[in-house]
């Protein structure tokens, strides 16, 4: 055994006086030469701890005239610099652009920290001042220090300057302390009037610079490889340098519990482009793989629904006004509104199969029992056929999702406490519950880690191959729910239903989903479930977006209603229908 595990241990055996000693599997001193055992043992710390052993460890606070380790001098967002940078690697690993990190992403955290006054500028923002304090003294102490404006430099900063510049100048920091300006960053105000830095910031960051090169990787792909632990982001202050201590209020700063969702992304995205001020995007034309034309192709193929699909999609995105590349690329003088290229899409469509379907519980079985007396070879699409596919093939794929979160480590390997005094507990916390983990794995003889899996886009796989979830129906023919009148193909379906589109009020209004969702049809219904499942959305998410696009699409055609006279429904709607007659019930139906 090594001098290390003996501690030093040199008194001689006392049957041979050989001075040999080694530790055993249950911690005693044995000599060597004569197998001795003598009543001395290690104290250990051991995490593959199992009920009924008779070994024994303990956790202890260690002396008390333990000196700190030192570290250095850093400030928030020279920490967050870090994660960008892990961030953006990790996403270069994974085939973006190589434009991406430096040409792209450094720039825009470059005019981040410039806009926010955090560096590049005469004006630096107030940060905190902390009073030196000695190694015993708690580093929450240090995070309550008061705010101190610094002064107005003069001469001019130097654009290569690193995040970490300022706090290389303050010569009051405490080297037992985290960070710098953690109460700054703590500060509601600062937060509000500076834009300062956040986790969820991180991702809105990444997500414009993805944007500005055009790279087909939407935002819920990128919340899916940060979900799968591709990108770090739950304890990515793990990989920070070692000289960062992150103590006290860091701990608010860094540690997150869990992923954001779509919308508190985008809603982050949105700010943030406003704060930084950027000009007009690159365009995103019909070629871009982010346009919904060509994104709908990736859609149709992760639904397993027919490629002739494609060509009405298409027409109805025209109809809408949305092939223009000004609706899809960020302008603040013409376009201010961030798109949603990947919720949008999905939203058309969902109104394409409305439009093809009917999607009112009663006209899409109707076109599956025609479809299937007709189909003598077995080449038309069935949308019944289609269902059970589906049905099956999600309701694997949701339990699969479930059980990896269930089986996921949440925990760190280097957990963050807000004080010191709070490090023992936590400690304690993280040891047991490796021991558990270690306990479930032993009983169930399989590891409880979950297995990383390769990225990909698509939830599913269609086809003949193995580990296939089904077979594949995109060559299968519409003609089911066609018709030929006057040489000209046209859809068998003649009515189209939607609800109320009347717009709400965003600051008064939220989501109706749940109000409406008992009265909408059922197939309708899993339908919004199944492109939510695939975009890892909420299905109220989704429905406002169709909604939105289906004010675009047949709202403006809508004939006002006239004083004094009502319609099919209580609320002033307009459609693009010549002739409008109420269909099973529903709340208006429109003759195409």
């Amino acid at each position: 055994m090594d001098e290390e595990d003996t501690a030093g241990y040199r008194e001689a055996c006392a049957q041979c006086s050989a001075v040999d000693w080694g530790v055993s599997d249950e911690g005693r001193f044995y000599c060597r030469s004569c197998h001795n055992v003598i009543e001395r043992t290690r104290e250990v710390v051991d995490p593959n701890f199992t009920p009924g052993s008779t070994r024994i460890s303990t956790i202890g606070r260690g002396a008390r005239t333990k000196r700190a380790e030192r570290g250095r001098q850093w400030m928030i967002c020279e920490g967050f610099q870090f994660i960008l940078r892990n961030q953006a690697t990790a996403l270069l690993r994974l085939g973006v652009s190589p434009h991406f990190k430096d040409e792209v992403l450094c720039q825009l955290w470059r005019l981040y920290l410039q806009k926010s006054r955090q560096a590049y500028t005469h004006n630096p923002v107030k940060r905190a001042k902390f009073k030196v304090r000695g190694p015993d003294s708690d580093s929450e102490s240090a995070a309550e220090s008061s705010v101190k404006s610094a002064s107005e430099t003069d001469g001019e900063t130097n654009w290569s300057s690193t995040a970490g510049s300022n706090a290389e100048s303050s010569d009051d920091w405490s080297q037992y302390s985290g960070s710098v300006d953690a109460v700054s960053y703590l500060s509601t105000r600062l937060k509000r009037t500076c834009g300062l830095m956040s986790m969820k910031k991180t991702l809105a960051l990444i997500h414009l610079a993805l944007i500005w090169i055009c790279e087909p990787l939407t935002l819920s792909d990128l919340l899916r490889l940060v979900n799968e632990g591709h990108v770090p982001y739950v304890n990515a202050y793990e990989e920070l340098p070692e000289e960062m201590k992150l103590e006290g209020k860091d701990a608010l700063i860094f540690r997150v519990e869990s992923v954001p969702s779509h919308q508190a992304v985008h809603k982050e995205a949105q700010t943030l482009v406003l704060f930084l001020q950027l000009p007009a995007f690159p365009p995103i034309s019909r070629q871009s793989l982010l346009h919904p034309a060509l994104l709908s192709l990736r859609y149709l193929t992760d639904a397993n629904l027919p490629d002739e699909l494609h060509r009405w999609f298409c027409r109805l995105m025209k109809r809408a006004g949305m092939a223009d590349q000004t609706l899809n690329t960020f302008d603040p003088s013409s376009h201010p509104v961030l798109p949603r290229y990947d919720v949008q899409t999905a939203a058309l469509l969902i109104i394409t199969m409305k439009l093809i379907f009917g999607l009112d519980d009663h006209t899409e079985w109707d076109l599956s029992n025609n479809a299937c007396d007709r189909d003598t070879a077995w080449n038309m699409f069935n949308l019944r056929r289609w269902y059970r596919l589906l049905q099956a093939a999600l309701i694997r794929a949701q339990q699969r999702r479930d059980r990896d979160i269930a089986r996921r480590q949440w925990k760190a390997k280097k957990p963050l406490y807000p004080n010191r005094k709070e490090k023992c507990v936590v400690v304690k916390k993280k040891r047991t519950a490796e021991q558990m983990q270690i306990c479930f794995e032993k009983l169930s003889s399989r590891p409880a880690g979950v297995e990383r899996r390769h990225p990909s886009s698509f939830r599913f796989c269609w086809g003949d191959e193995d580990g296939a979830d089904g077979p594949s129906l995109h060559q299968k023919k519409l003609d089911g729910v066609l018709t030929l009148k006057h040489d000209v193909l046209t859809l068998s379906n003649p009515t189209y239903w939607h609800p109320a589109l009347r717009p709400c009020r965003p600051r008064k209004c939220r989501s109706h989903y749940s109000e409406v969702e008992a009265t909408l049809p059922r197939t309708f219904v899993w339908l919004l479930q199944l492109f939510s499942f695939l975009l890892d959305v909420k299905p109220a998410y989704l429905y406002e977006e169709v909604l939105m696009v289906e004010r675009r699409v047949i709202g403006s055609k809508i004939p006002k209603r006239s004083k004094g006279t009502k319609t099919g429904t209580e609320t002033s709607i307009r459609t693009r229908a010549q002739a409008r007659t109420p269909q099973r019930g529903r709340e208006t139906g429109v003759t195409r």
